[in-house]
């Protein structure tokens, strides 16, 4: 079986490096997809509660048979509950839905600015980290002067901050603060919804290497040292996903990879997702 490379956090906890991300698989497709991933070796699964399919997820970790300290789990806490009540009631909630007594990471999915309330948040997952309940506790789409306001109100470090990062938006400077915070970059939509897959020079890495444009794209976050959790309901699509890790790139076709950046964001803008 393929082995995929761990990642430690700054609190001492160790992630696959490549995960199973759930986003946008309809419930109903939920457990029979992700039982086939964790068959193909996935033990990195990432969900959230927006994603509506929890209580798949936990099903089909049950199902698997995969003794629990072989998994890593993480689900997100959704802009609706934050605030200090709402979030141990939220997280409660997922927890049941899971079927889980220890999550292995949980992230606040945005900062929602102008709502203001992710350091009030930030302050009960510190709580929960502090309980037991949690191993690990991170972000999710933080900008710089988000995660800096934790710092300046003496909170802890995030372990990782969750993030749109692709070959067209590399995130260079946020990179650059999560490098010297001890802070690690998870990447979400890292194939750019597909949209960056026929690029000339993603097509040729991939044809010199005998690979698929997408093992690519995933070596490369790999090699940039990103935690990255791929999407599919296809059994090809998503060995093939898995087999990245087998590709090792040459720093030259890491580098013209990251050239293509061009700050194209496909999902909402932190800035004014509220």
């Amino acid at each position: 079986m393929t082995s995929v490379p761990t990642v430690t956090l700054n609190d001492g906890v160790q992630i696959p490096q490549l995960g199973f991300g759930v986003f946008q698989i309809d419930p109903a497709d939920t457990q029979a997809t992700v039982e086939k991933a964790l068959e193909i070796g996935y033990r990195h699964i990432d969900t959230a509660k927006i994603y509506g399919n929890e209580a798949e997820v936990g099903a089909a970790l049950r199902a698997s048979g995969i003794a629990r300290d072989e998994l890593f789990v993480t689900t997100k806490l959704w802009n609706d509950d934050q605030g200090k009540d709402s979030t141990q009631k939220a997280f409660d909630e997922s927890m049941e839905k899971l079927g889980l007594d220890v999550l292995d990471l949980y992230l606040i999915h945005w900062p929602t600015p102008e709502r203001d309330l992710y350091v009030e948040t930030w302050k009960v997952f510190e709580e929960l980290f502090a309980s037991g309940r949690v191993r690990s506790i991170g972000v999710s789409n933080f900008r710089v002067q988000d995660l800096q306001r934790l710092a300046d109100e003496g909170l802890t470090t995030p372990s990782v901050n969750q993030i749109e990062l692709h070959p067209s938006l590399t995130q260079d400077v946020l990179r650059a603060y999560h490098a010297e915070h001890g802070i690690k970059t998870e990447a979400w939509s890292p194939l750019a919804q597909g949209k960056i897959l026929n690029e000339k020079i993603i097509t040729d890495i991939a044809a010199a290497h005998d690979a698929e444009a997408g093992q690519v794209v995933l070596a490369w976050q790999l090699a940039l040292g990103n935690i990255v959790f791929p999407k599919s309901v296809t059994t090809e699509r998503i060995a093939s996903n898995f087999a990245s890790t087998e590709l090792s790139l040459t720093g030259a076709e890491i580098d013209a990879i990251s050239e293509l950046n061009h700050d194209l964001r496909h999902g909402p803008d932190p800035a004014a997702f509220n």
